[in-house]
């Protein structure tokens, strides 16, 4: 004979059950947005080269050129600004870059 404990267990169940999505190994992944960075390579010295998950890709200038161009701000108070910034943006890719690579390298 069936108790109402196991019967309200077993609905409470088949309910859940019924509700709650079903995950499968093929369920489709989201996409990215086309502008994720998916690699960094390089380094400032040379130029760096970063990648898109749509196939894009950006190179921007060395960091001697980059800063050269920050010579030809007028004043001083920009000039600092541009080379702060330059550095900002290097130090900001070669950490980028090590951070893909890890997590490249960590997935097997």
């Amino acid at each position: 004979m069936r108790t109402p404990l196991t019967v309200t267990a077993a609905l409470g169940l088949a309910l859940s059950a019924a509700v709650l999505p079903h995950v499968t190994a093929s369920a489709p992944t989201a996409e990215p947005p086309a502008d994720t960075v998916v690699s960094v390579t390089g380094d400032a010295e040379n130029g760096f080269e970063i990648h898109y998950y749509d196939g894009s890709a950006e190179y921007p200038p060395t960091d001697s050129e980059a800063l050269a161009e920050c010579g030809e701000y007028d004043t001083r108070i920009e000039r600092v600004r541009c080379r702060v910034e330059v550095r900002t943006w290097y130090r900001d890719l070669a950490t980028l870059r090590d951070a893909l690579e890890w997590a490249h390298a960590s997935k097997g």
